[in-house]
């Protein structure tokens, strides 16, 4: 048995970077993207690869990945995808991880980001979905509703997600909730379209379309 997703959540120095990666964007204003968006983010992906039918292993290098694929915030949140990935390389490699296991991990984590990321692999897949779906008002820190962005607004108007796989009719969904008090479906929308147009490709390598619906109404 290799290294696992319990090891990974035990290892002091992740564990490190990652409370001061997420300290470092708090400063910065960003939504939260420390322990629960990572253990979220490991979980969501290797549900995705369970349900299509992935190896346990595979389904293993899924969560490590989706738990580490925001470690370079460490460094700065510019092209965290690559730092990210270049920490996790040295992290893995020296907990003894087989190079083949490292690079597949590594690829999908570089590959994360909607800025230049691509759907490499089944893995990376897997965890840009997963990713993209984690909207919710428990990641916003501002305690001041006057003082939201529009990212705060659309993430703390979201009261529920869900990502829904139906392996038989290869189709993943993303399904949320929203309080359209705070703001509109097309806020939503407007403000992730980057996100959700990566969430097809990645689910398209998937073999499985991707549909969105926010309050019941299909968007996409």
């Amino acid at each position: 048995m290799g290294l696992t997703l319990k090891d990974i959540r035990n290892d002091e120095r992740i564990n490190c970077y990652m409370e001061m990666g997420d300290d470092n964007l708090a400063a910065l204003g960003y939504t939260e993207h420390g322990k629960r968006h990572a253990r979220l983010t490991a979980g969501i992906a290797a549900h995705i690869l369970e349900e299509l039918g992935y190896s346990e292993r595979e389904q293993e290098l899924g969560a490590i990945a989706g738990y580490l694929h925001d470690i370079g915030n460490v460094v700065n949140r510019v092209n965290h995808d690559v730092s990210s990935a270049l920490l996790s390389e040295q992290i893995l490699f020296s907990r003894g991880m087989a190079p083949g296991d490292i690079a597949i991990i590594i690829g999908a984590i570089g590959n994360h980001d909607e800025g230049e990321g691509f759907p490499v692999s089944p893995i990376s897949a897997a965890i840009i979905i997963a990713d993209k779906s984690d909207v919710h008002r428990s990641r916003v820190r501002e305690k001041d509703r006057a003082l939201f962005d529009i990212h705060d607004r659309v993430n703390y108007a979201s009261e529920a997600s869900r990502v829904h796989v139906d392996a038989k009719k290869k189709l993943i969904s993303l399904e949320i909730t929203i309080d359209t008090e705070m703001v509109s479906v097309m806020d939503y929308f407007e403000i992730f379209l980057d996100r959700m147009n990566m969430c097809r490709r990645a689910a398209k390598a998937l073999g499985c379309n991707f549909t969105l619906t926010i309050n019941e109404i299909r968007l996409l």
